[in-house]
């Protein structure tokens, strides 16, 4: 009893993931909206950090998240989607908040570092069926996240203190903008691969355009 719930779980999921990948353009928007939401939810839970603008957020695990499960191009639009609809008055940022100042102010850099890590996560991922195993999945989300989302974050954060007069040195960039974040994000990346590894298929399919002319 117990394989047979095993083997309907892995068709019910194969079936799902063949099924995301035949979405029309319409549908796949919508899913995009929906994973840009979760982020959005994600996103207040959040705790303020005394020494740096920049807080504790769980913005993090559905930015990983979406890469993979919405894959290709699409979990980047989600996290598109989510800043740009930020940006434009959605108050979905940290603290229920929204306008450019996101963007071009301290945190910035981390919202564009999702949508890069969320870009690359699904293009990985979809292009090749052994990276989502858990400890590839694992790996590419650390990697993603320590190298896009905190490259881009650092960058900027360290842009906006020079420009706002706060001259740091590495050191204490890093303090502010790295090192009290990452035991947090390892938990989220390990949470997150944990997710994608259990709800992504181990297959890979053909696409439909291609099976529409099979003779």
């Amino acid at each position: 009893m117990a394989i047979n719930a095993i083997e309907r779980y892995r068709m019910a999921r194969d079936n799902a993931w063949q099924w995301r990948g035949e979405l029309s353009t319409l549908k796949k928007i919508g899913l995009a909206l929906g994973m840009a939401c979760l982020v959005g939810l994600l996103a207040q839970v959040r705790v303020p950090l005394p020494w740096t603008p920049v807080p504790i957020t769980g913005q993090t695990f559905g930015a990983l998240l979406a890469g993979v499960l919405l894959g290709s191009w699409w979990g980047g639009a989600s996290l598109g989607l989510y800043a740009g609809l930020g940006v434009a008055g959605v108050p979905w940022f940290n603290g229920w908040t929204a306008g450019a100042g996101h963007i071009a102010g301290p945190t910035g850099g981390y919202i564009i570092g999702f949508i890069l890590a969320a870009l690359f996560l699904g293009l990985v991922t979809d292009k090749y069926v052994k990276t989502r195993g858990f400890p590839s999945l694992l790996i590419l989300m650390l990697a993603a996240d320590f190298v896009l989302v905190f490259g881009f974050g650092l960058l900027q954060l360290g842009l906006w203190l020079n420009l706002a007069g706060e001259g740091v040195n590495i050191w204490q960039l890093l303090a502010m903008g790295l090192v009290p974040f990452i035991a947090g994000d390892v938990i989220k990346a390990i949470a997150a691969a944990g997710a994608a590894w259990a709800l992504s298929s181990k297959r890979s399919f053909m696409p439909a355009s291609s099976r529409n002319h099979e003779v």
